[in-house]
């Protein structure tokens, strides 16, 4: 596909390395000589300098052979306008990044009048994100599929835990749960495991079960934490907005700390029913005076990732039960997974994903169609969900009878509301939501197979 990506600050890198490494043919536009040559050095793409949402930019782009605009500059009206432009122009498809929470309201309109095909607010994302966490603060990470009906979740494994010295073909008939482990990450090495492979203390498992599954199985580990109820965020970003905007709506302890006196009365003004603080986040004093000690999740979400990461490390020295930690540069993922923060949200990387995901639906086959898709372990694995609208040449074929290619496993299958765990007797259908684990990149069901 031929796509234009207008403003190349960190999500529009990050967008243009996805597409690039997919193979599409990208043109970058952005104001700034020097980006814009840097992109095309670095990533092998096309380049055009000036405002992505003037007419004569776009067409010196070729907007009229482009199949998507992806519009991520720091200005929601200009992704609005650059969309307009791209639309009078004949793109297809386009796409705007817009924060500002006062056109949360909009969105149908931008939708239906505007014709917008893809609204993305990358602080909105992440509050989401973190709102899953919370809900099971034993999770690193959770990731949904299906509607909600099915879940991918990460955790790491204790030392002394059942789960330690077991194969997964054994873990399976002990616990009675129904669940799948779908990836390991040991000693920075991704295992797409068989049932044969043994867990050791310290591992990162992704398991694969149903939603309604998830609580038994971390209490088979008992490792189940209550939902958290006091809640500190760190920053008055928009993040912590969002954030403490919906866990207001359940009743629970909220407090934000704000450094900047004007936001945190904003803040306040907006949020009735959360604490809000004006103070230094990164003053331990102040942390322990409005009840770090106290707290069931410290989640720091100011504009800074190394006071984040800096902030979560004192917080872990005090034991506080769940720690979430914002990050935009996904190159700390390394680093930070060796200090053992707990959770690493990027909404950066949140975004291209959510945007990748709608580029591959674009180029769906008649056999299957991309529904949802997640980058994980630092971009190491996918795990794609898939419909399959109709009978096809691999529907009906038991698994054990289907050659699949390395490194792929078959995470669950949603059929009629039901989360399945697949085995070797079971077989796909028309109608079937698939999830698929794998550290290829696969466009279409039918990659999964060899041959």
């Amino acid at each position: 596909m031929k796509i234009i990506i207008v403003g190349i600050g960190k999500i529009g890198r990050i967008v243009t390395e996805y597409l690039a490494n997919e193979g599409h043919d990208i043109v970058v536009v952005d104001i700034d000589a020097a980006i814009v040559q840097e992109a095309v050095d670095t990533y092998d793409v096309r380049g055009v300098v000036g405002n992505g949402a003037n007419y004569d930019i776009q067409v010196q782009a070729e907007a009229e052979r482009t199949d998507a605009l992806i519009a991520v500059t720091e200005s929601d009206e200009l992704n609005l306008l650059c969309c307009l432009v791209a639309q009078k122009n004949g793109v297809k498809h386009t796409i705007a990044r817009v924060r500002n929470p006062e056109y949360g309201k909009q969105i149908d309109f931008m939708h239906d009048d505007l014709g917008l095909n893809m609204i993305i607010n990358p602080e909105l994302e992440a509050a989401s994100e973190i709102m899953k966490i919370l809900r099971f603060p034993s999770a690193l990470n959770i990731d949904t599929f299906a509607q909600g009906k099915a879940e991918i979740v990460e955790i790491k494994v204790p030392e002394e835990s059942i789960l330690v010295g077991k194969t997964l073909s054994a873990l399976g008939r002990e616990l009675e749960v129904s669940f799948l482990v779908c990836a390991v990450v040991r000693d920075g090495t991704v295992h797409i495991p068989s049932g044969g492979f043994v867990l050791r203390a310290g591992d990162h498992i992704h398991i694969t079960a149903a939603a309604s599954e998830i609580g038994k199985f971390f209490r088979k580990l008992k490792i189940l934490r209550q939902r958290a109820r006091k809640i500190m965020l760190i920053g008055g970003s928009k993040i912590s907005y969002y954030l403490a905007r919906e866990l207001s709506e359940s009743r629970l302890d909220i407090k934000i700390i704000e450094k900047d006196r004007e936001r945190a009365r904003e803040l306040g003004e907006r949020l009735p029913g959360v604490a809000v603080i004006c103070g230094d986040g990164t003053n331990q004093e102040i942390l322990r005076e409005e009840g770090i000690l106290d707290a069931d999740a410290f989640v720091t979400l100011t504009g800074n990732d190394e006071e984040n990461i800096i902030l979560s490390l004192y917080a872990k020295t005090l034991e506080v039960p769940k720690i979430i930690t914002k990050v935009n540069h996904i190159s700390y993922y390394n680093i930070l997974e060796k200090l053992d923060l707990g959770t690493i949200i990027s909404p950066k990387a949140l975004t291209a994903n959510q945007i990748l995901r709608y580029v591959r639906s674009l180029s769906d086959s008649i056999t299957s169609e991309v529904k949802t898709l997640y980058k994980l372990v630092n971009n190491q694995i996918e795990a794609a969900e898939f419909y399959i609208p109709a009978e096809t040449d691999y529907t009906g074929i038991k698994f054990r009878d289907l050659s699949l290619k390395k490194d792929i496993l078959i995470g669950c299958i949603v059929r009629n509301k039901t989360v399945i765990i697949p085995h070797g007797e079971d077989y796909f259908r028309a109608g079937d939501s698939v999830i698929i684990v794998s550290t290829q990149k696969l466009k279409d069901l039918e990659d999964i197979l060899s041959g």
